[in-house]
């Protein structure tokens, strides 16, 4: 009786335990093809998609398996960090000061480092990507995040201001840095890095300013000039296409194949502008157009008086170096006394431009590029363009090229005889060159009279800068100022304007064969 029941037990179990295993095995294969459709799902979303479900700070090898996760580099980082920060921060030191003062905005006297330290805290490096994209090369993107405890201090010094020391505090920077090696024969087998910041996804440089022992509103708009400056440098220096060359290894090699050439020459007509935003309270506003692909290089538009929507039909040249990145930037303005107001910004990029081919554009004027940190989104007008691609040859390459060194060897030359004080008091008008233009600079004290040319071609600009009975009236709030394209008369509450002829014919003549830019 008990073996008759031990068997009936045991088939029981045994049916039973086959139950359960199938019952397991099916729900098992059930999650496999649940996970697998979402698999297919994720893979097929694209980077964008990626964006909007993760944000803006998701590694890039999560969703790109491209990116590889290198956790060994980072600890080694970590442990190097003290003596890596002593070395980084006299090479940024040696590399970032003559930077601030070549991008030093006009208004500031002196801008320099009073401390660098980059802290404790090293960077991390989320991923990195390795490629060969060119015969000889080695290109390794590096998606670098650094939200460390520097102390940054910069001495700001401005017309009769005392220096006054603004503390970067909470800095963070998130960017993919692209690294080229140039392969040789010879050992270290390396002879040029390039390095630079890429444009995709767009480098963010995150801080807030602090006056140390005063006022940062001591200096006004001291943060914004800073704000620009820094952008200014990212985008023109370091952002691609624009890069850094450094030879390495004492190994002759040819950089020419490396650094940035000119690819092309892009001809911008501004027509007009509809709806400005009227930033005067008595009147209407008296708008320019400020154009750039460089800061480095701007040009701007005449000035159309007490128009809302002014008609500019002006025609401005400027130098692509890289069509598949770069963009063109419109920045509207009033001339006012003093500083004069932002009207609107609009931005073109060029990776749609196709040669040869006239295309007329109506853009939207926004209150700023970075539409995340600025919230304004009130209407500020249109602006309509045209623009042409000219793509050059290898013989007009050479040419805009050699003409772009001689334009920084001429800013140069007038920055060591005290001219200049910066890059950037060139692009506000103290002295500019486009194409052949040439300016000339005296200066008058007493019964003087002092000149300063601002020219294109043939144009030279005189302007009256004397003290007394001279052609400038200090004191008293009255200055003449002459140029080879217009000369006014500033008075405390309005602007006359007049022309003078001889002045009008040479510089009309230069701007056509120098495509009508007039240099900031």
């Amino acid at each position: 009786m008990g073996l008759i029941a031990g068997i009936f037990m045991g088939v029981i179990f045994g049916i039973a335990l086959m139950a359960g295993w199938q019952h397991m095995t099916r729900r098992r294969s059930t999650k496999r093809v649940a996970k697998a459709a979402d698999m297919k799902i994720l893979g097929s979303l694209s980077r964008d998609d990626l964006k909007k479900l993760c944000g803006d700070n998701f590694p890039e090898w999560i969703s790109f398996p491209v990116y590889e996760q290198v956790k060994w580099l980072n600890r080694l980082l970590s442990k190097m960090w003290p003596f890596v920060a002593d070395a980084a921060e006299l090479v940024i030191k040696e590399s970032v000061e003559p930077l601030l003062e070549e991008y030093r905005p006009p208004g500031i006297t002196s801008l320099k480092f009073s401390k660098l330290s980059l802290g404790s805290v090293a960077p991390k490096i989320e991923g990195i990507r390795v490629q060969s994209l060119k015969k000889g090369q080695i290109t390794m993107d590096v998606d670098f995040r650094w939200g460390g405890d520097p102390s940054i201090i910069l001495a700001v010094e401005a017309a009769l201001v005392a220096s006054i020391p603004i503390q970067l505090k909470d800095l963070q920077v998130f960017t993919v840095i692209r690294v080229i090696f140039q392969l040789a024969e010879e050992i270290p087998c390396i002879s040029a890095v390039v390095v630079a910041l890429l444009a995709e996804p767009e480098p963010k440089i995150l801080y807030n300013l602090k006056a140390v022992g005063g006022s940062i509103t001591a200096i006004p708009g001291i943060s914004d000039m800073i704000d620009d400056t820094v952008n200014t440098i990212v985008t023109d220096m370091l952002k691609w296409p624009h890069r850094i060359v450094v030879p390495i290894g004492g190994i002759p090699v040819d950089l020419s194949e490396l650094e940035l050439k000119p690819q092309g020459k892009l001809t911008v007509t501004v027509v007009r502008a509809n709806n400005l935003k009227n930033m005067e309270m008595i009147g209407k506003s008296d708008p320019y157009v400020v154009v750039h692909i460089r800061p480095l290089y701007k040009l701007k538009t005449k000035t159309v008086e007490n128009n809302l929507n002014p008609v500019w039909n002006e025609e401005l040249v400027l130098i692509v170096e890289d069509k598949e990145t770069q963009s063109v930037i419109f920045e509207v303005f009033d001339r006012d006394i003093g500083q004069d107001k932002q009207l609107g910004i609009a931005k073109l990029s060029l990776i749609d431009l196709r040669r040869e081919v006239t295309k007329e554009v109506e853009l939207r004027l926004l209150a700023s590029l970075n539409t995340l940190r600025v919230k304004d989104r009130k209407d500020r007008g249109t602006l309509t363009i045209k623009v042409h691609y000219h793509e050059f040859n290898k013989e007009e390459q050479l040419k805009a090229l050699a003409e772009e060194k001689r334009i920084l060897e001429e800013r140069q030359k007038l920055k060591e005889e005290g001219v200049l004080g910066s890059t950037m008091d060139a692009l506000e008008g103290a002295a500019s060159f486009v194409g052949s233009g040439v300016g000339m600079v005296g200066t008058g004290i007493g019964t003087g009279v002092g000149m300063v040319g601002t020219g294109i071609g043939s144009g030279v600009g005189i302007v009256g800068s004397g003290i007394g009975t001279g052609l400038g009236a200090v004191g008293s709030g009255l200055g003449a100022v002459g140029s080879g394209l217009s000369k006014a008369g500033r008075f405390m509450g309005r602007t006359i304007t007049g022309q003078s002829s001889h002045s009008r014919r040479s510089s009309s003549s230069s701007m056509h064969e120098n495509g009508g830019g007039r240099p900031l």
